[in-house]
């Protein structure tokens, strides 16, 4: 089930499965999100729940067993409730059950809210623990944004912006969805951008570590903003399907609390880099913002 909210600037339709975000449109009703074309991509703005990334194997140790998984968790595959719905926001509630228990053994309740305040939509994530013994969890975001004046007859895309002006390092996946832990330095041009072009995403994604930056923009061919995320996530990562669809005409800029393991990962869900974790009934609250610059 689909419901929207509005404002002047904005309108934002959000489904119930996954409590995802499958529709943004402008005031000029230009939509701005990817509409998941399964020959290309079949979503359109997931939540990374409760890991990010590939397991090894498809598989994670914690309390002593070992737990099937696929990538990104499970949390984008399941219905959640509205609790709330406004004129200008909404909030939906997952809470655990037997089934997911089954597969991820720790009692949770994941809300994911959206509010819009003029040309900004702050998306909010409450991860709480409703065990008796500590909780180990990722989460992030992961929309796709259309290329603005997309045109597949030519090979540039747009350009990124960046908040820092500093080096900019980052890793690959290299196997099997793990990372590398090789950095490697950033390629921007006089600008300090980052062009986007039909091989810009030969890599795959670009994971940006340690909190290096706080604000992305994609801009269009001639380096006019488009959309900027703000965040304050320890890892951002940059990615699209380019590389199999030369013709794909979208981007996703995704803020992480995680990500996938390095390639020889072979500990538990709790030893994991960028792990969250919650004591007993402890909340974790966060938010990222998307912002729209035409």
């Amino acid at each position: 089930m689909q419901a929207t909210i509005h404002n002047e600037f904005l309108t934002l339709t959000v489904d119930t499965h996954g409590a995802e975000a499958v529709s943004l449109k402008n005031a000029a009703g230009e939509e701005l999100l990817w509409q998941a074309d399964p020959a290309v991509w079949k979503r359109h703005a997931p939540i990374l729940f409760p890991w990010t990334g590939k397991l090894p194997g498809g598989t994670f140790e914690a309390k002593g067993k070992t737990w099937q998984g696929g990538q990104h968790g499970f949390a984008r595959d399941m219905d959640f409730k509205v609790t709330y719905k406004g004129e200008d926001g909404i909030v939906y509630w997952l809470e655990s059950t037997p089934e997911t228990l089954g597969k991820y053994p720790f009692p949770f309740r994941l809300m994911i809210g959206y509010l819009l305040e003029g040309n900004r939509i702050t998306v909010k994530w409450r991860v709480e623990n409703l065990g008796q013994l500590d909780m180990y969890f990722q989460i992030g975001a992961h929309p796709a944004f259309n290329f603005p004046g997309f045109d597949a007859s030519v090979d540039e895309r747009g350009f990124f912006a960046f908040d820092s002006k500093e080096e900019l390092r980052y890793i690959v996946p290299v196997e099997k969805g793990c990372v590398s832990p090789e950095l490697h330095t950033l390629e921007r041009d006089v600008d300090g951008l980052m062009k986007i072009d039909t091989h810009t995403f030969d890599c795959d994604t670009y994971i940006f570590q340690d909190a290096q930056l706080k604000k992305v923009t994609l801009l269009d061919r001639k380096k006019q903003p488009h959309i900027s995320l703000e965040f304050d996530t320890p890892l951002v990562a940059l990615w699209s399907p380019a590389k199999a669809h030369p013709d794909c005409p979208f981007v996703c800029i995704e803020p992480w609390y995680g990500r996938c393991d390095a390639v020889g990962f072979d500990g538990e869900l709790k030893d994991r880099e960028w792990i969250q974790k919650l004591g007993s009934k402890e909340v974790f609250d966060v938010s990222y913002s998307i912002i729209i610059e035409k």
